[in-house]
């Protein structure tokens, strides 16, 4: 027989103790099949943005979002689908499909907290008009509003004023261009091609009248805050420049409906504007400004949170959407 040395002890002891072991490791190292399959959550995504202007604190606010068909000949009615198509894939857009955002916008100044548009309001629930609700999600009461600014009376502009038939901004003063008030408030307006637009006036602001000042261009809104002629979207359109310490800030509504179809090509007509030379005409001067101050724009259209910058790129613009900047 075969005397084991103290050493072979050792290793024979090592050996099956490690084959001991064996099972059990298996059985923590296993794979384990999960239980359970984590539910969809659905898209998410931001509601309001808040930043500093200088002295002035800037929210903008999503009113909602709709999604159709286009953009031709939405955008780009004087020229044919596929260059409209070509340039929108060239941006990673589809070519067949839109989506249209609503962003209004208030600004805090410190002394006065003027609200820029005031969405869609009930017509267009549940996808926008939404902006009732979203205030109290951005901690701002309506009864707070002193001044509620008025870019144009297209209902997606007006159609939050009234909320179960009552002011959403009991307290506040309005403004808006005396051209955009004549032209929409007749009560003729109410009826005919204009219908759709007069009715909700008739409803939503013509209530108000008392309570509103009208503008020309370049007056002031509040201290910092004066209005710019954008017209041709509609007759008295106005986009509204912010002043606060040193820095600049363009709100510029619907002078420029997209990021790409009209911000790049602002030769293209499109289908919302009234007059669409004139658009073409505003459209140019507004977004020259933009480039040439290195203002920091808001477009009510544009992507959320609908704030960025107009880079000049030979006859045309790109839009450089705001990222950490806001945030130093």
């Amino acid at each position: 027989m075969t005397r084991l040395t103290s050493l072979d002890r050792r290793q024979f002891v090592l050996a099956a103790g490690a084959a001991a072991t064996l099972p059990a490791l298996a059985t923590l190292t296993a794979p384990t099949p999960a239980t359970a399959k984590a539910p969809m959550l659905g898209p998410a995504a931001p509601t309001f943005r808040r930043f500093k202007l200088g002295a002035f604190e800037v929210t903008t606010i999503f009113d909602g979002a709709i999604q159709l068909d286009g953009p031709h000949p939405i955008f780009g009615e004087n020229v044919s689908q596929s260059e409209v198509a070509a340039l929108v894939e060239e941006r990673f857009l589809p070519a067949t499909k839109l989506e249209i955002g609503f962003t209004p916008v208030v600004v805090n100044t410190g002394a006065a907290l003027v609200m820029f548009d005031a969405g869609n309001g009930v017509g267009r629930r549940p996808n926008a008009g939404l902006l009732a609700a979203r205030f109290a999600e951005a901690g701002i009461a309506p009864a707070d509003v002193d001044v509620v600014a008025i870019t144009h009376m297209h209902p997606d502009h007006i159609g939050g004023l009234m909320e179960d038939g009552k002011p959403l901004f009991p307290n506040a003063r309005y403004v808006t261009a005396a051209a955009e008030y004549d032209f929409w408030s007749p009560a003729e307006r109410a009826s005919g091609p204009t219908e759709r637009v007069g009715k909700l006036v008739q409803s939503n602001v013509v209530p108000l009248a008392e309570k509103f000042t009208f503008l020309k261009p370049g007056d002031d809104v509040v201290t910092g805050i004066s209005s710019v002629d954008a017209s041709g979207h509609t007759p008295g359109h106005m986009a509204f420049r912010l002043e606060s310490e040193g820095k600049g800030m363009l709100l510029w509504g619907d002078a420029c409906n997209h990021y790409v179809a009209s911000l790049e090509r602002p030769d293209w007509h499109v289908r919302f504007d009234m007059d669409k030379e004139r658009a073409v005409a505003s459209r140019k001067r507004i977004l020259d400004m933009a480039a040439t101050d290195k203002l920091l724009s808001a477009g009510y259209h544009m992507p959320f949170p609908a704030v960025g910058y107009v880079e000049r790129q030979g006859a045309s613009y790109r839009w450089a959407a705001a990222t950490y900047q806001l945030n130093l």
